[in-house]
């Protein structure tokens, strides 16, 4: 086996449209506009190739498990037939090779007992988005005729919480709204009863500051440092939360797969519809073809993008890959610099601390202290 670093996810962009107009969608509504030059989904050919690239990588470095995301746009405007023979074809060419988790990122409006059908039979998990009730939800995640796309979601995952379905309901993804009520938000996104919850920070950089952006008020951590203390301080876990999971594992000398905190390496890419490989989507928030490789399914294997120069530098792992800034800060492990895309600026590149710093070191500092504190009495009792 070469000394490639291989990936274990594909962040794999089934279908391109998108039923809604999320203001903050980093692919159709910031930097990046390439999306417009690709198919509208992806052929069967694509996906066999993609498939058999994926096996072929997996055997290569004896993985025993990969993951696979289903993306977009909305993946489910892929339709049926197309997402089942997808997915036929991934596990056909797996079989054997690696145990395959497949899982789907919806914004919950299409789902309907046919889907849910098939996701049954084929083993796929879905994954929603939703900000919150409707008023909160309806800020940003709004169809492209205005309309509130609210009910349709919460129809979605009623059906996802049904004994049949329940073990497909991966969670809830929320990005966050420094102006609504962080409380709220967090019961209403707990009323649906995810297993988990992602809260994601709105894509920008130092060209393009969050909305809000105050580095000395930190609106970002008070605002998930409240649903934090809700979360920790609850007679029992109620969910899980992966950024909190993440930090306070860190915190307590542990390791995260995660691109947002720690130092570790990530292990996704992403296909795009046309086979085209790219790094992480999210860069498409920095400039335009800020994700591009060059490369494609049909014309190179894994191992040659992993070798790829700015996947390399894109995986990151390591304090000496950040700004001297981050290096030398006292929770660089844990907080691990924040996403690559935040250190984006048009002068120096992602050779920058996150636009989000000031508010990683107060949300970080505080979970740190936090668990620490309480790893201390437990020790103090036990002994």
């Amino acid at each position: 086996m070469s000394e490639v670093r291989p990936f274990r996810e594909w962040v794999v962009k089934v279908a391109q449209p998108c039923n809604l107009a999320c203001d903050y969608c980093y692919v159709y509504e910031l930097q990046d506009s390439t999306w417009r030059d690709k198919p509208r989904v992806m052929s069967l050919e694509t996906a066999e190739r993609l498939a058999g690239r994926i096996a072929e990588h997996t055997r290569a470095h004896a993985l025993e498990e990969v993951r696979i995301v289903l993306h977009g746009g909305e993946p489910l405007l892929a339709g049926r037939e197309r997402i089942e023979d997808l997915v036929t074809v991934l596990r056909s060419a797996l079989h054997s090779v690696a145990r395959c988790d497949i899982s789907l990122q919806s914004n919950g409006t299409l789902l309907d007992p046919l889907w849910l059908e098939l996701f049954r039979r084929h083993h796929v998990s879905v994954g929603v988005s939703l900000d919150g009730d409707r008023g909160t939800n309806d800020l940003h995640r709004r169809s492209r005729n205005g309309r509130s796309s609210y009910t349709a979601v919460r129809r979605g995952l009623e059906l996802l919480r049904q004994p049949g379905n329940r073990a497909l309901y991966r969670g809830l993804l929320c990005t966050v709204d420094v102006t609504t009520d962080p409380t709220a938000v967090y019961e209403e996104l707990l009323s649906h009863e995810p297993r988990a919850i992602d809260f994601l920070l709105p894509h920008a950089t130092w060209e393009h500051p969050p909305p809000h952006h105050d580095p000395r008020r930190t609106p970002y951590a008070r605002w998930l440092l409240t649903v934090f203390e809700r979360w920790y301080s609850a007679p029992h876990r109620e969910t899980r939360i992966r950024l909190f999971d993440d930090l306070l594992d860190l915190s307590l000398g542990g390791w995260a797969r995660s691109a947002s905190v720690g130092l570790g390496e990530t292990d996704f890419i992403v296909v795009e519809t046309d086979g085209t490989m790219e790094l992480p989507d999210s860069l498409k928030a920095a400039y335009e073809g800020a994700a591009a490789t060059g490369m494609n399914v049909l014309d190179h294997d894994f191992d040659a993008l992993a070798r790829h120069p700015a996947v390399v530098e894109a995986r990151g792992g390591g304090r000496e890959t950040l700004a001297e800034e981050c290096r030398n800060c006292t929770v660089v492990r844990i907080c691990g610099g924040g996403l690559r895309t935040h250190r984006f600026a048009p002068d120096t590149g992602f050779d920058n601390p996150s636009v989000y710093t000031a508010d990683l070191r107060v949300l970080t500092t505080h979970i740190r202290d936090r668990a620490l504190a309480d790893a201390a009495a437990l020790l103090g009792r036990a002994s």
